[in-house]
């Protein structure tokens, strides 16, 4: 009986059943999106295994199944664009995934989005930079998602220096530990999206409940018992659940399609990739109803539905302040211990489950407090306005219907504020970051070579780039002293002291040191290395060298021994701002050829003109991957958190609206079904001469009182989780007050929606003739 009046009763029936089905299907479709969090990862961080080698513990020797390996990244207007070299040794090379077989010298095959990049008319210096030829399009099982920016390209002598040989696509890695930020905003995520969402689910079921209950009524007069009418509102209750798991089940199914579209920290995923864990999705299509059930009960038990009419709250009693107030300090208490120890976020499960814990009683007491603090509030206001009085005397009477549909505005506020606070800071703390770096226009690379020929010829090219105001570079590498074999771990690692030896000419280590007088062969000891993590004290003038460390987990050749000159002055050594330090050890080619280096590294610095810096930055990259594709770019002149931390503040601000908004269609239900019930009040205050206008501005005033008092504690929660959450992780507070304000701001309109859509009604029911009776 109870689904039969779920699904008949007319136009009005059906619109109550939908906006709750709409209500749940919104909550489901969350439900199942973070369902889908295990196949997702598991499925992006397959791909990213299989099609990638980072090197292998003991590299194989050339043969018909081997390849050289090349990593050639780079970025371009803020989009970074992952590149790979490639050379197979022989006929049969492995192959990795999404390419039929490997681009031969001067080819490459690309991601499709590349291949769109490329053909856009900006793009002119990416052509120029990847001037290979398209041979091919990377399959998607080769790809993360479909707007990944990727190529593969043949390997040429210009990054032979940088390459390895493999016998294999596919790494194997061990996971290091998350950090304390990640995982404080993976669990505050989690609790923000899902703490709303069931809070709303619990609102969304009892949609429509003052006309339920009036039905109860009725069926009460026809001889229905106390728990046949519970029993009844569950069976209604049911229906509107099951069309939401169908209606949820559609809006992700439509949501998914868009997920392609979206890239957030450089995570970009396909629709199909998007799949709910089995297990998990089961639980949910069991617990929505049963939640969708007990909710409904839980309603009932303050309801007592009689013969001739409803009755609530029988017994008059005042809202109990305490264990409302118990359920948010327990959390503010479980968030503060976590204080005590900055590391124990990351200690152990039982510390996440304490910060996750935390903050859902947080919020959840949020949600608690709001009855009590409306009925407090209402209680006290005396006098003003006429309208103001109707609409305060109305929630002295019954504030429940505008309280439970208020209420998921409050905790979902809440959690947005939040999370955006974490996001906002952490965005400050990057945008901080690189404005520092920005201030000196300076591009620093790094890349292998040879000998200095190689580091002398880029110089050369680079200061010949448009907007280039100069150019420096140096030759770097490790050294260990003489006959030190080092220390291994379990794992078989070496490890060894070690010093850095800088090789260049007297112009260039004047940018490194304050040398004096400087001429080919002279060497020079920097005394200033306490910044380093480990002080080489053991370098010296004098001093006993192996320019080849035994470091890592294999030795590569015999030693290559060399005597700091006894005649090596101690100089003071400068460190310029973004810039590596000086090294240990600076020695000009005559003295030392960095040919003798163990896998020599040249560390080249770039300023360019300010007044062009878009236009020369990416001539530069352009310059830096034509002299060599393996040149890694240091310097952080692109800020990508900016775009990505904006489009999470506009998704949380566009969250926010949507659930105002979906509340706000929950109080025009309750709005109308109240004036329904008010139908002949109405009728009389018309008999008697009140105005329209009024009765309306009391309307709007009964929906703004409770929205008012729920962002107010809303914003209050919101700003407090934040705050101690930003505390834990030891960063510093910052706040947006243009998103508070947007929030409140869309509130205070859909308060005016519900006026506005609630008037026509109004306007029916404010007649004489409903005074007739029958």
């Amino acid at each position: 009986m109870g689904a039969r009046f779920a699904v008949t009763g007319g136009r009005e029936g059906w619109f109550r059943t939908a906006l709750s089905a709409i209500g749940v299907g919104i909550g489901v479709a969350v439900l199942l999106l973070a369902c889908s969090a295990p196949t997702v990862l598991d499925a992006w961080h397959g791909r990213e295994k299989a099609r990638e080698n980072l090197g292998q513990l003991h590299e194989p020797r050339a043969s018909d199944r081997t390849v050289r390996y090349a990593q050639a990244d780079t970025t371009f207007h803020g989009e970074p664009v992952r590149g790979r070299l490639v050379r197979p040794d022989g006929a049969h090379p492995p192959v990795p995934p999404g390419i039929k077989r490997l681009p031969g010298p001067g080819e490459m095959v690309v991601s499709p989005a590349l291949r769109e990049l490329l053909a856009e008319p900006g793009s002119a210096q990416l052509r120029a930079r990847l001037d290979y030829k398209v041979v091919g399009t990377i399959g998607d099982n080769g790809l993360l998602g479909p707007r990944e920016l990727t190529f593969v390209a043949g390997l040429d002598d210009r990054s032979a220096g940088e390459a390895y040989r493999i016998s294999r696509f596919g790494k194997l890695f061990d996971p290091q530990p998350p950090s304390a930020r990640l995982v404080l905003l993976t669990v505050l995520a989690c609790v923000v999206l899902l703490m709303p969402v069931v809070v709303f689910i619990g609102t969304a079921v009892r949609f429509g409940g003052d006309r339920r209950e009036a039905r109860l009524a009725a069926l009460r007069l026809v001889g229905a018992d106390i728990p046949t009418t519970r029993r009844i509102a569950a069976g209604e209750a049911v229906v509107g659940a099951v069309l939401g798991l169908a209606a949820g089940l559609l809006f992700f199914l439509t949501g998914r399609q868009a997920v392609g579209a979206v890239t957030l920290w450089g995570v970009n995923v396909f629709p199909a990739d998007v799949v709910p864990s089995p297990g998990l999705a089961a639980l949910v299509a069991v617990l929505v109803p049963a939640a969708s059930v007990l909710v409904t009960l839980f309603a009932q038990r303050s309801v007592t539905a009689e013969p001739l009419g409803v009755v609530r709250n029988r017994p008059v009693a005042r809202r109990r302040l305490g264990w409302r107030l118990a359920l948010p300090l327990t959390g503010l208490t479980l968030l503060l211990s976590l204080a005590w120890d900055p590391q124990a976020v990351v200690d152990d499960w039982f510390h996440v489950v304490r910060l996750a814990l935390g903050a859902a009683l947080l919020l959840l007491g949020v949600t608690a407090l709001l009855p009590w603090l409306v009925e407090a509030v209402v209680a006290r206001l005396r006098g003003g306005p006429v309208p103001w009085q109707l609409a305060v005397r109305r929630l002295q009477l019954n504030s429940g219907a505008a309280q439970r549909a208020v209420g998921g505005i409050t905790v979902a506020v809440a959690g947005a504020i939040a999370i955006h606070m974490v996001f906002t800071t952490y965005q400050a703390g990057y945008a901080q970051a690189y404005e520092e770096s920005a201030r000196r226009p300076v591009i620093q690379l790094s890349g292998g070579t040879s000998d200095g020929q190689g580091t002398r010829d880029a110089l050369a090219t680079l200061r010949r780039a448009p907007g280039v105001t100069w150019a420096h570079g140096t030759v770097r590498a490790s050294a260990a002293p003489a006959g030190d074999r080092g220390t291994r771990d379990p794992d078989g690692y070496r490890s060894v002291r070690t010093a850095m030896v800088t090789v260049g000419d007297c112009a260039e280590l004047r940018r490194k040191a304050r040398i004096g007088s400087c001429r080919d062969g002279d060497v020079f000891v920097t005394e200033n290395r306490g910044d380093r993590a480990t002080d080489p004290a053991f370098v010296r003038p004098g001093v006993r060298l192996n320019l080849n460390p035994p470091e890592g987990y294999e030795v590569t050749g015999p030693p290559r021994p060399w005597t700091v000159p006894d005649s090596a002055r101690r100089v003071q050594g400068i460190r310029h701002p973004g810039e590596d330090l000086p090294g240990d050890v600076l020695a000009t080619p005559g003295a030392l050829s960095p040919a003798r280096l163990q896998d020599p590294t040249m560390e080249l610095v770039v300023g360019y003109d300010k007044a062009r810096e878009a236009e020369a930055v990416e001539r530069i990259r352009t310059v830096a991957f034509r002299v060599n594709p393996g040149l890694r770019e240091l310097s952080a002149i692109d800020n990508p958190h900016d775009r990505q931390y904006d489009g999470v503040r506009t998704a949380l601000f566009l969250g926010a609206v949507i659930v105002l908004l979906l509340i706000g269609a929950g109080l025009i239900v309750s709005t109308v079904e109240q004036l329904r019930e008010r139908r002949r009040l109405l009728s009389v205050l018309d008999a008697f001469g009140t105005r329209r206008a009024t009765v309306g501005w009391s309307l709007l005033w009964q929906t703004a009182i409770p929205v008012a008092l729920g962002l107010a504690l809303a914003v209050t929660a919101g700003i407090g989780l934040g705050t101690v959450l930003l505390t834990l992780s030891g960063a510093e507070v910052h706040l947006d007050g243009a998103v508070i304000a947007g929030i409140a701001g869309s509130a205070a309109g859909v308060v005016l929606l519900v006026t506005l859509l609630s008037l026509p009604p109004l306007w029916r029911m404010m007649r004489p003739d409903g005074l007739r009776t029958e």
